[in-house]
């Protein structure tokens, strides 16, 4: 799949391999976690890795789930990533880990990726896109909103003593549902 980048060069979006984990975890973490990361890090909310090698070898393992990889050329550094699965019915997918590079936050490719996030999941069948936002990420929600996303009205508990999502630095974490019908 092409997309057109910012820079008027073509984008490629692959799906992830085993091969591309390291350089997944990389960069999920630099974007989460981050000190002087884009404006998407959880600093301040959460400390240690949002992902691991394991975990996210896991996921891609489950058979269910993918990575989609955002890059301007073949064999480029990785500029996005976007974690997709089905939630329960090919219905309705779950999307997770949007990440873009931090240092290229403000070329719009966080927006690019979503979209395609999205047109991938229409292709599947997807009728809707769920996700889950840490409800004290007020600017992050915005952003989703502004892309069609609402809150469903629904919340998830914090899964705390889960350090694979990473460490809480507070304990009035919980996440919102957020939707967009496709």
């Amino acid at each position: 799949m092409m997309l057109p980048s910012s820079s008027g060069a073509d984008m490629i979006m692959v799906p992830a391999t085993d091969a591309d984990i390291g350089d997944i975890v990389a960069l999920v973490n630099s974007a989460y976690r981050g000190e002087g990361a884009g404006w998407t890090n959880e600093v301040g909310l959460l400390a240690g890795p949002r992902t691991d090698p394991a975990t996210l070898a896991g996921a891609l393992a489950a058979g269910n789930s993918t990575m989609l990889l955002m890059r301007d050329h073949e064999g480029a550094q990785l500029a996005g990533c976007v974690l997709l699965e089905p939630a329960g019915d090919t219905a309705t997918w779950h999307l997770g880990m949007l990440t873009v590079d931090p240092r290229r936050q403000a070329e719009g490719l966080g927006r690019t990726l979503l979209s395609k996030a999205e047109d991938y999941v229409r292709e599947q069948g997807a009728a809707r896109v769920q996700m889950t936002v840490i409800a004290l990420r007020h600017g992050l929600i915005a952003w989703y909103e502004r892309r069609g996303y609402r809150r469903t009205g629904k919340s998830e508990p914090f899964p705390y003593g889960d350090e694979r999502v990473g460490v809480p630095l507070r304990d009035d974490l919980h996440f919102v549902v957020l939707e967009k019908f496709l």
